[in-house]
């Protein structure tokens, strides 16, 4: 029986995560999941792909989603109110336009501090209305694409078990960054193939595989990136026929409900063979 092991919600787009003995799953994911994104002044998201000491800030944010705090190293924490009714302004992600409510100077001022660049806190308006791509289409606020990553334990097991034979370190869980953990498979990669889960109220289908970047080069708790790994690994075993390295999946949401860390995770539908994220024949059980 596989089972959910962990819950991780990611407030601010690259920061860090706050991991959750239970959650709400909306239809953009885990509650207040990437509801807020750092950009430059010209409205560009940030993310740890160029600024890796984002991993470094720690947000902590009530179940409303209205009282934010923010802590880094050697800065002062901040608590920011939540602004939801400001003028929306333009922001951009990965060249799309968006609209995100700034949340005024003195937040700004705390993250230019801290990332030694000028640099604004956003968040997604209560309108925000973006349709993710994939075999199941969703919606989310500033995540990359879907709004749920779910990676299985065994999954990490045999990548660090192939990265230790390559004369590297075996690497934890954070330096992917998924939403949701699932252990009891007994076997790697079967989020490939599940298409359809229950969790708890909620239900997930299959969107896409998960495309890796440098993010996992970054050390989570220092805010440095090194490498080669785990990237040369997933480019010698995992390339996506889609292009790119795949480790884990997206999934997005069909039904929102709660979740918590030890619900049973049930595959009400796998695909024959895994996806590049076209259609796939299917078989319920």
């Amino acid at each position: 029986m596989a089972i959910v092991t962990a819950l991780i919600t990611y407030p601010i787009k690259s920061c860090a995560g706050i991991a959750l003995s239970d959650a709400r799953l909306t239809t953009a994911g885990l509650a207040h999941d990437r509801s807020f994104m750092v950009t430059g002044p010209d409205g560009v998201f940030r993310s740890q792909r160029r600024d890796p000491r984002l991993a470094l800030i720690r947000p902590e944010l009530d179940a409303a989603g209205r009282a934010l705090i923010l802590h880094a190293p050697a800065a002062q924490p901040i608590e920011v109110a939540v602004d939801i009714d400001g003028p929306r302004l333009p922001v951009t992600l990965f060249g799309v336009g968006y609209r995100g409510i700034d949340q005024g100077e003195p937040v700004a001022r705390w993250l230019t501090e801290v990332l030694d660049a000028p640099s604004r806190l956003v968040r997604v308006p209560p309108e925000h209305d973006r349709v993710t791509d994939g075999l199941t289409p969703g919606t989310s606020g500033y995540a990359d694409s879907c709004p749920v990553h779910l990676l299985s334990v065994e999954s990490l097991v045999a990548l660090d078990d192939l990265i230790v034979e390559r004369g590297g370190d075996p690497l934890p869980m954070n330096r992917f960054r998924p939403n949701i953990v699932v252990d009891g498979w007994g076997e790697p990669h079967r989020e490939d193939l599940a298409r359809r889960i229950l969790l708890g109220d909620a239900e997930l289908g299959y969107a896409k595989p998960a495309i890796r970047c440098v993010v996992t080069m970054v050390d989570q708790h220092t805010g440095v990136r090194s490498g080669p790994e785990p990237l040369r690994t997933l480019a010698a075993t995992r390339r996506s026929p889609a292009g790119g390295v795949a480790f884990g999946a997206k999934f997005a949401v069909l039904r929102p409900g709660r979740l918590a860390v030890g619900d049973e995770c049930v595959v009400t539908e796998w695909a024959a063979q895994p996806s590049d994220g076209s259609s796939a024949q299917a078989r319920r059980s």
